[in-house]
């Protein structure tokens, strides 16, 4: 299980000793196309980290032509091109303008590669407008750049995080359980848990109008643990009742390229688990954390191994799961506790996708170490057809511990005790009769989709903007946005009321 985390995830940096200007890396491109001069890794993440700071993305596209062309080649050869219009995210059925558009993309890889044009394409979309290829040779990544209607180049690669040796125990993966303070919880009926947050956000009151029956969430994560049975055959348990848990898998777990071998839909991690825990564990009578919409039914995908999506099989699952839930009538609302430094194409595509199916996507702001509190919201938060969360501490606007804030922040959950950064909010365990703590903007992001669930259960014909618009009208700021912040801590009562 790798062992990263950013987003909730713990975003690592690699903080190269060399400082080369983005100046003398474009001065590259003009070197003789023969000596195809490869970039070293330390050169290229002094560029990325230059566009992230001054930029707060990285566009691949962009970028000059050696340096797209030498992080391609240190992560598989492989790029994924989004074709079309701008904004041109997907097409149910592609025009012969867009059918063109592809054609071009594969001869010019087939011309420069020296390659048949039915062998270049390595994976296609149906729905989504990209298409990888393999390249291998700076005059294609050249002649890519220089073609009409490509929205974006992507590349795979991730020697920009690194594995830190300081791994926290409230982000990424965890399946050991822990002991809970007596003070982070009380208890209700039937004898569960009520987390101490909960209270802050007036979630108990919020239950005398709405438990988030009828409503069905998507939870786009690690999947869910086959061992805690509140998550399986007793997710009807206590006080919740007459909803349904399923479980599918999109993740591929196979270092090829082209392999479709799923591998299923449960969690191996553990974050999966806590987050849905976090939105709709039971209300159950066995002495365990309670979630939020604990009336509630959950689709939970495993679309990523961890929390961090830098590997081709974790973007592509992350994806496909978003096209799945964005198909299905039922789901209203997509949580999403995962996500990377920078923008991912066939991600944003899909995240798009969901969005013009009605579905409102909650996504984390980021949670990083502090040697990363200079970067802002992470992707795929960062984008306008997402809802955008972090967490904070219990003592004021402070930001938990590793917690991103910024200008795109729509809502704040306050989520960690100001005295003890390990003290964060309970859930159920990997385990049945297990417990634990979850903290970071993940914890933060699957409260408020349980917050979204009671506003939607309450008033079943709303739109999703008008279900927005009561979570925005909750908020402790409103009508301003704070510039760090938005909307500020929500109000659950007053959502639903």
């Amino acid at each position: 299980m790798k062992r990263i985390v950013l987003l909730l995830l713990g975003v690592f940096l690699v903080l190269s000793c060399e400082q080369e200007t983005s100046n003398e890396i474009s001065n590259q491109t003009s070197e003789s196309l023969d000596s195809q001069k490869l970039l070293s890794i330390s050169e290229i993440n002094s560029y990325i980290e230059g566009e992230l700071k001054q930029n707060g993305d990285l566009v691949w596209l962009n970028a000059p032509a050696v340096v797209l062309w030498s992080a391609a080649m240190h992560s598989g050869n492989i790029i994924s091109i989004g074709y079309g219009e701008k904004g041109q995210s997907f097409s149910v059925q592609r025009s012969p303008e867009l059918i063109a558009v592809k054609n071009n993309i594969l001869d010019i890889v087939g011309s420069t590669e020296a390659q048949d044009k039915s062998s270049v394409i390595q994976q296609e979309d149906k729905v989504l407008n990209f298409v990888d290829v393999e390249v291998t040779k700076l005059e294609t990544i050249i002649a890519l750049q220089k073609a009409d209607k490509i929205r974006y180049i992507d590349t795979f690669y991730t020697a920009y995080l690194k594995e830190d040796n300081t791994q926290q125990k409230d982000f990424g993966c965890v399946q050991s359980g822990e002991n809970i303070n007596g003070n982070d919880y009380r208890v209700i009926s039937p004898n569960a848990w009520l987390p101490w947050n909960f209270d802050i956000h007036k979630v108990s009151q919020a239950w005398n109008y709405s438990t988030g029956a009828g409503i069905t969430v998507g939870l786009i994560d690690t999947g869910l643990s086959a061992n805690q049975s509140l998550l399986g055959n007793n997710f009807n348990d206590g006080a919740s009742s007459g909803r349904f848990v399923q479980r599918f898998g999109t993740y591929i777990d196979s270092p090829w390229w082209w392999s479709n071998n799923v591998d299923g839909p449960n969690d191996r991690c553990g974050h999966g688990t806590s987050m849905a825990s976090a939105l709709a564990s039971p209300r159950n009578d066995d002495g365990m954390p309670v979630g939020v919409a604990y009336n509630s039914s959950l689709v939970s995908y495993r679309g990523t191994a961890d929390v961090v999506l830098e590997d081709y099989h974790e973007r592509k699952g992350v994806s496909n799961a978003l096209k799945a839930l964005g198909n299905r009538s039922d789901v209203k609302i997509i949580s999403m506790s995962i996500g990377y430094p920078w923008s991912i194409g066939n991600v944003k595509d899909a995240v798009r996708y969901a969005y013009g199916k009605g579905k409102m996507v909650i996504a984390a702001g980021g949670t990083s170490t502090s040697f990363t509190n200079w970067y802002g919201v992470i992707f795929p938060a960062s984008m306008s057809e997402t809802v955008a969360v972090t967490g904070i501490k219990d003592n004021g606007y402070n930001r938990c511990s590793n917690c991103h804030d910024g200008s795109k922040i729509d809502f704040t959950i306050v989520m960690q005790r100001a005295g003890d950064s390990g003290r964060n909010v309970p859930v159920i365990g990997f385990n049945s009769g297990a417990r634990n703590y979850v903290g970071g903007s993940s914890v933060a992001t699957a409260t408020t989709a349980g917050i979204a669930a009671l506003v939607w259960a309450r008033n079943p014909n709303m739109t999703r903007s008008q279900v927005l618009d009561k979570l925005k009208r909750a908020g402790e700021f409103y009508p301003n946005r704070n510039s760090k912040f938005g909307y500020g801590n929500i109000d659950a009562l007053k959502a639903v009321q």
